[in-house]
């Protein structure tokens, strides 16, 4: 079954704007946000809390239980920084931020990251984890490496992304109408 509307995963290095540009872009496409973060708080997807990493340790099988139906319905933006454990037929596009390490690191310190929480993730980003995690996982095809170092380039990218989902959603209810 073909969606009517697209799915979009948007992943990056924490610090690279996702949430920011999840929201904007729900907001100029109405389609939906989830925020991944937020989903495992909110109905306990966890195993436990990581003291090293003063996070939740996501139980990924549970968060895909959880996500399944919304996604076969479409529509969604899903807010992660992690993208490997997602099963790839969910997603038409994977947008994946990225950060100039000394602004991130300005961002990542006022978040109150120190020690080794601070330095994996610039090292993260320094290395492309997340851009190669992506392609790995998904199709080149769909995966797009936006920069992410300031509002206008937020800005930029949710006026790309809102051409992209109507020219996607153009494509598909032309292709539902050969199909009449």
């Amino acid at each position: 079954m073909v969606r009517g509307r697209p799915n979009i995963l948007i992943t990056g290095t924490p610090g690279t704007g996702k949430t920011t540009m999840a929201s904007a872009l729900a907001e100029a496409t109405q389609l939906r946000h989830v925020n991944i973060g937020d989903l495992v708080k909110e109905k306990n997807l966890h195993d436990g809390w990581d003291e090293e990493f003063d996070c939740h340790v996501i139980n990924e099988d549970l968060v895909c239980d959880e996500l399944e139906d919304m996604m076969e319905g479409g529509g969604v933006i899903v807010d992660y920084h992690g993208c490997d454990f997602f099963p790839e037929r969910w997603f038409d596009r994977v947008v994946v931020l990225q950060t100039d390490n000394s602004i991130l690191y300005d961002r990542l310190s006022k978040r109150g990251y120190t020690g080794s929480k601070l330095s994996n993730n610039i090292e993260c980003e320094i290395f492309q984890v997340l851009l190669e995690e992506a392609k790995e996982s998904y199709p080149e095809s769909i995966v797009v490496a936006m920069k992410s170092n300031s509002i206008d380039d937020i800005t930029r990218n949710v006026a790309d992304l809102v051409v992209w989902v109507s020219s996607w959603s153009h494509r598909t209810s032309q292709n539902d109408n050969m199909c009449d």
